[in-house]
């Protein structure tokens, strides 16, 4: 898979929970996910041109959306339960699994030009 591909993935899948997040329970941080998927969604292009410099920076944000998500919302979502979890975990899965394409294609790279 991609890494333009799957951080396109990733991006509407940010966008569209934490969008879904923020009606549900009427609070501006559930927008943070959002956020950080127009973000990405503006890195998919150079990605597209496999621009290294806008590789580096989509896999910063997914980085820190990842750990946001895990440390600080995870442990907050498994108490309360409910549909709230579901988003999370979606977005857990799709930032992990950028992550791991994004790594893949870094060593895919530096394999090349060895």
């Amino acid at each position: 898979m991609k890494p333009s591909i799957v951080n396109l993935l990733n991006s509407v899948c940010l966008i569209t929970m934490g969008t879904w997040a923020y009606f549900d329970v009427d609070s501006p941080t559930a927008l943070i996910p959002a956020f950080f998927g127009i973000l990405l969604l503006m890195c998919h292009f150079g990605l597209k041109k496999e621009n290294k410099l806008i590789a580096h920076i989509a896999v910063g944000l997914t980085f820190l959306i990842l750990i946001a998500l895990v440390g600080m919302r995870l442990p907050k979502s498994l108490d309360t339960g409910g549909v709230g979890l579901y988003r999370v975990i979606a977005m857990i899965i799709t930032s992990s699994l950028s992550m791991f394409v994004f790594i893949k294609s870094f060593i895919n790279a530096r394999k090349k030009q060895d």
